[in-house]
């Protein structure tokens, strides 16, 4: 992989968007993982005017300081940077309280956490004539659907989403991102406990890339075969994420 080339590609993608379409700034979420540090990086290195947003919903303590150190390091090297912090832990113990008992859920309730985050996005991105720029990788958006739909999944522009997870590493070093994020456990910062993606997955990204390259799974065993069977059930379970919503086409023999 050519980071200078791939990292000049993306900038210029982004950049290429942004004047096709007339936008004037860029709205990404931060969460203190690594995906959405290289994607506001990324963003920051167009020179487009870029809003950098924490969103903390209860968050854990080091995942909302590796945040707040990368913003930090955003502010000072580029220049077109802003960022604001919006914490939303009381809207969200509101809504969660209205909600009847039969139909609280606790994955439900975290999603709804991710919708919050994107409303928020949106909302400001609304103000300044701006488009909220994804930070999902390529296993995440297009292998097995770890995201939430109409949550992390709304967005205008996803500049990393062809990117495996060792390769947004790669990139992120390269970029210059603090190390505090390039060593953290990969996190969507949703869970109060702090549990990574990879808990929640129940395999680590290295594996996933491994099943999502294996050609032959016949001979599998052990941990290699639970893996793939991991994988293959997250991409079977979550398809529908991953495709466009499904329209009911009329026949033209019903409209005559």
């Amino acid at each position: 992989m050519d980071l200078l080339k791939t990292k000049d590609f993306i900038i210029n993608w982004i950049e290429d968007y942004a004047q096709i379409n007339h936008i004037q700034s860029l709205i990404i979420g931060v969460s203190g993982g690594i995906d959405s540090a290289l994607t506001s990086t990324l963003c920051a290195m167009t020179k487009l005017n870029t809003i950098i947003v924490s969103i903390p919903i209860h968050q854990n303590k080091k995942e909302l300081d590796n945040a707040q150190k990368h913003i930090k390091w955003l502010l000072k090297t580029y220049p077109n940077t802003k960022s604001t912090t919006i914490d939303l832990s009381k809207l969200n113990d509101q809504y969660t309280a209205t909600i009847p008992n039969e139909y609280q859920s606790d994955m439900g309730l975290i999603n709804s956490r991710a919708r919050m985050r994107m409303m928020t996005l949106y909302q400001i991105a609304s103000s300044t004539n701006g488009i909220v720029v994804g930070t999902g990788n390529q296993i995440e958006d297009f292998e097995i659907g770890f995201f939430t739909k109409y949550g992390d999944g709304g967005v205008d522009i996803s500049p990393i989403a062809d990117l495996k997870k060792s390769e947004v590493k790669k990139l992120a070093i390269y970029c210059g991102i603090i190390s505090n994020i390039i060593k953290a456990p990969p996190t969507d910062g949703l869970w109060q406990d702090g549990r990574t993606d990879e808990d929640q997955i129940g395999a680590t990204y290295e594996e996933l890339e491994w099943a999502m390259n294996c050609k032959n799974s016949k001979n599998l065993a052990g941990r290699k075969k639970e893996v793939f069977n991991i994988y293959m059930k997250l991409k079977k379970r979550n398809h529908h994420k991953m495709i466009p919503v499904p329209v009911c086409k009329i026949p033209k023999k019903l409209r005559n």
